[in-house]
Order: structure tokens, then sequence, then C-alpha cells
């Protein structure tokens, strides 16, 4: 554990890293209280479907285009002004009741205007620390993400079921700017400059390594949405109007995000095999799956407690695989094709979890989030002789290459 005070030495480390956190903290909620918002305002979970998916497509464009413009126009500019045209959206969406088709194509505004602060963060990383201490940097950063994808939906379902989905909503939108605006004026934001990428946009796909992590967080990510889903479904009934099922949700998907703490800290930092991706996804797999069984409060705690220790180290793989693979000028562009592949991960699972549970209740969620994790194993084991052997190697960035001209007298 000494290495992490030892990430403490490095000026700026954790403000960057809780400034960030705070700024990505909405995107674990949007999901589940638009997900509400729209069932309680059009009466289906079927539109609030049609929402997601519709912010999900915008996430797709968005993600590396505007990751891309940070390298042109600088991360500050860029950061500012999505994080404030995307919290007014959230904002409208919020306050204001419109037919549906309007709603959806706010909702792909909200997914075009998502701020770039993943692919930001991840690309500040390899120069904020040195590069033996990079993997443990990236595994706190991946246990400290599980308190945006667990518990951001355990605060999205507190905070609208105790006082709606409109409050739920302007909360997020509050996270987003005042989170965005400590993150953006961090120092290091300022002072990392990134250098545009000398190749097309899109070129960074040719690494089989991006479009691996890409996909593989799709499906991990997606598989969470739809189990947070399934949890917040199960307890339902029991609310009752006195607030006990989202404690009881709140419980199992707090001990979810304890168990990737605990693993993060533990596992994350430790050094990577071409098998240890897929190992950790089928940890995570193992749980997930074990909850068909019961849906028991402390059944439900347990197992996901134990699949949690594998997905914050999952994370951390995905991050040391881009950076150890990737230049420098581009790895912003991979981050967000990575970072998109996660956020559309997360409306999609939400997506599908909501048509699962309007079919066969909370454990046609759990049935989706099982697949989607079979499906995530399944790319992670057919991929393995791309994913590089890092035992004994720096995790960052390979050096930039061009060509050099020699003068001949």
């Amino acid at each position: 554990m000494g290495i992490y005070r030892e990430l403490g030495k490095n000026p700026g480390v954790f403000r960057v890293l809780v400034s960030q956190l705070m700024a990505r903290f909405p995107f674990g909620m949007l999901s589940i209280i638009l997900l509400l918002h729209i069932q309680q305002a059009y009466g289906d979970y079927t539109s609030a479907g049609l929402v997601l998916a519709t912010q999900s497509v915008g996430q797709a464009v968005s993600g590396p285009m505007s990751s891309r413009l940070m390298g042109r126009l600088g991360m500050r500019p860029v950061l500012a002004v999505t994080s404030i045209v995307c919290a007014a959206l959230l904002v409208t969406i919020a306050v204001v009741h419109l037919p549906l088709y309007i709603v959806a194509g706010l909702a792909l505004l909200i997914g075009l205007t998502t701020p770039p602060v993943t692919p930001a963060v991840r690309t500040l990383y390899p120069k904020l620390v040195p590069s033996k201490q990079l993997s443990a940097l990236f595994s706190l950063d991946a246990a400290a993400q599980e308190l945006i994808w667990v518990l951001g939906p355990v605060v999205a379902v507190f905070v609208t079921t105790q006082f709606g989905t409109t409050v739920g909503l302007t909360v997020a939108a509050g996270f987003m700017l005042l989170g965005g605006a400590w993150f953006i004026l961090s120092p290091a934001v300022g002072q990392v400059k990134l250098p545009p990428s000398r190749r097309g946009f899109g070129a960074v796909l040719r690494h089989p390594t991006v479009v691996i992590s890409t996909v593989v967080g799709f499906f991990f990510v997606a598989s969470f949405a739809a189990i947070e889903a399934g949890i917040v479904a199960a307890f339902a009934g029991n609310a009752g109007g006195n607030g006990h099922g989202s404690m009881e949700s709140g419980i199992v998907l707090a001990l979810f995000a304890g168990g990737s703490l605990v693993g993060g800290l533990l596992i994350g930092h430790r050094e990577m095999r071409p098998s240890s991706l897929l190992i950790r996804v089928l940890v995570v797999l193992a749980g997930t799956a074990a909850c068909l069984v019961s849906l028991n409060i402390w059944w439900l705690g347990t197992v996901l407690f134990l699949g949690g220790l594998g997905t914050a180290p999952a994370f951390a793989a995905v991050s040391s695989i881009v950076s150890a693979t990737v230049k420098f000028s581009e790895t912003a562009e991979a981050f967000g094709w990575v970072g998109t592949g996660q956020l559309v991960g997360v409306a999609t699972g939400s997506a599908l979890a909501g048509v699962a549970i309007d079919i066969a209740g909370a454990h046609g969620a759990i049935v989706v989030s099982t697949a989607l994790l079979l499906i995530c194993a399944v790319v992670a084991a057919g991929t393995i002789r791309w994913i590089p052997d890092l035992r004994g190697r720096s995790i960052e960035p390979p050096p930039e290459t061009g060509t050099v001209t020699i003068p001949l007298n």
C-alpha cells in the first residue's frame, strides 16, 4: 500500500483525481435518473429506453471528436464549453415537459456535449507521475471510478425517491458544473499541453488495443447499468412510500462498490499479464450470475461484493493497455473512444434493462447483465494475443516518431 503514499508526493495528483471524479460523477447518476424521469413522464420504460438510446448516439459521436479538439483548441476551452452546455440541457429536460421526440433530441445534444473529462485526465496522468507509479495511479483512479458507476446510482435513487427526478437531474447538472470547474482550474490542466495528432481522425483505431479496450469497456459498463437497474427494480416493491426499497438497493450497490474498491487497492496495481483482463472480467461475471439464485438482500450484497473484486482491476487493466501502446499525441483520442464505449454502455445497458424489467421484472435485468458480461469475457478471451505483457515494463506512451530531414552539407 506504500505505493499509494508515494503518489501523494507528486504535486497536484490528488486534486486532479478528486476533481475529475466529481466532474464525472453525474454520468453514474444520469442513466437511472433519466430512466425514472422519462418513465414517470410518459408512463413506460420503452420511452425511457428511446431517450437513453439517443443520448448514447450523441456520446458515440462526441467522445473521440471532442477529445481530438482538445489537441487543437486546448483542454480548458473544450471542457468549459461542453460542461456548461450539457448542464443547461439537463436542467431543461428536468423543468420543462416537452413532447417525447423533442426530449429525445435534447438527449442527443446531451450526448454530443458530454465533457471529455475521462480522456483529458487519463492523458494527464503519464505527465503527473513517474512511469513506475503510473500503474498504481491507474489502479487508484479505477477504484475511485467505482464511486461513479456504482455509488452514482445509489445517490440517484436516494435523491429521486426523496425529492423527485426533477431535483435529481438538477443535482447531476450541479455536480457537472462544480466538479468541472474544479478540474478545469487545476494547474495541471493548464500546464500540460496536448499536441495535435499527426494522423487523421479515427486512425488511432488501427491499434488493436484501442479497439479491444473500447469494446470490452462497452460490454463491461453496460452490464453494470443493467444490474443496477435490476437491483433497483428488485426492491422497488418494498418502498411503500417509506424509502425502504431505496435503502435496500442502496446497501446492495454500496457493497458492490466496496468490493471494487478493495479489489482496486489490493490487485489493480499489480503487473499485467495478457490474461489478466480476462480473469478480472470472469470474477465479475461469476458474482453477477450468482444474483440469479436469489434476490435476498444479503445474498445479493455478498455475491456482488465478491464479484466487485474484479471490477476496478479490470478498469485499471484497460487504462494500462492503452497508455502502454498509444503515442502521447493520440492518447486523448484513444481514451475518447474508450470513454465513449463506456458511456454508451451505460445508456445501452439501462435501456436494455428497462425493456427486460417490463417483460420479466428484476430477474430480466440481471439476465441482461450476465449476458453482457459473458460477451465481454468472450471478447477478452478472443483477443489475448493482442494484449501486451506488461511485466517488468514501464507503462508510458511509446515515443513520438516522425520524418527527420538530414542535411547533406
